[in-house]
């Protein structure tokens, strides 16, 4: 074995795999079956069911020792990764949602742009977009940008957890997924990545994205909320320079006032109200 392969073979065995699931045993096993047939083998696997009722848990005894299962009660998305992060060897970590699929190449591919980029802290690949079982374009907003993004996804998240590879040590750095979050807990990590590093983008698609089903959390309504606390949390944390902090609040007011006349429109007066005073508190702020 000559040099390069001897380097290919210790980087190979750097990767975890972190798969959290709950009541999606139907789709689990391929997301599984897409990991284990990859052609650079992870170092690892850890798939955490969230407190699942419909037979998850003798799915992933099943496959005996080539993945590591892990159980809890039912605790949310951010809290299961946030276990299997805990578990992890590897100093990369890739994501898996459990609905979604890797084509074969997509560990080799991210791999290999760190090997050629070993500034990199994180990257992401493409997107092969599946909506009810039709592959379907996303739209020009939707688009993966490539390096210091920070500003473009204050607005909407360009950031896919199935797509990502990261070195462990920058969540040392930036912190893990925040378990008070029952949605957009991955924007919310994102951004606290992306006011920091660049985030890269490969050329190449290697996840089949699915979506269309009634548990995708990213479908459900009255997202913006969670998104403003995120941003808010961002501009109390100290960690944004003038320039972000003043974008962060022009986003945040324009998301304050569209939620706020959405819950106006629901009857929601009371919720519509503070997130009016939220408006008013930073606007004095900036931007």
């Amino acid at each position: 074995m000559d040099t390069i392969e001897k380097a290919d073979e210790k980087i190979n065995e750097t990767v975890s795999v972190v798969i959290p699931t709950y009541n999606r045993s139907l789709w689990v096993r391929e997301a599984i079956d897409s990991v284990l047939a990859q052609t650079v083998p992870p170092l690892e696997i850890i798939v955490v069911d969230d407190g699942s009722t419909d037979g998850t848990r003798e799915l992933l005894l099943s496959y005996g020792n080539r993945i590591v299962p892990l159980f809890q009660e039912n605790r949310g998305v951010s809290a299961a990764r946030n276990r299997g992060i805990g578990q992890t060897r590897g100093s990369f970590i890739a994501f898996l949602d459990s609905d979604d699929l890797w084509e074969k190449g997509k560990l080799a591919c991210q791999l290999d742009f760190f090997r050629k980029n070993p500034e990199a802290m994180i990257c992401q690949t493409g997107e092969i977009w599946i909506r009810r079982g039709k592959r379907v374009n996303p739209m020009k907003k939707h688009a993966k940008l490539s390096g210091m993004i920070f500003e473009p996804s204050l607005r909407l998240c360009l950031v896919s957890p199935s797509a990502v590879m990261i070195r462990r040590d920058l969540l040392d750095e930036v912190g893990l997924f925040d378990e008070t979050l029952p949605a957009c807990e991955d924007y919310d990590l994102w951004l606290r990545i992306a006011c920091r590093y660049p985030i890269y983008t490969t050329d190449e698609s290697h996840v089949i994205k699915r979506g269309g089903h009634d548990d995708q959390l990213s479908a459900a309504p009255g997202l913006d909320r969670f998104r403003i606390k995120s941003m808010e949390k961002l501009l109390k944390s100290g960690r944004l320079s003038e320039e972000q902090a003043r974008e962060t609040i022009g986003v945040l007011l324009e998301k304050c006032v569209i939620y706020a006349e959405g819950c106006r429109k629901r009857g929601r007066d009371g919720e519509a109200e503070y997130f009016d005073r939220l408006k008013c508190f930073w606007e004095k702020q900036g931007p």
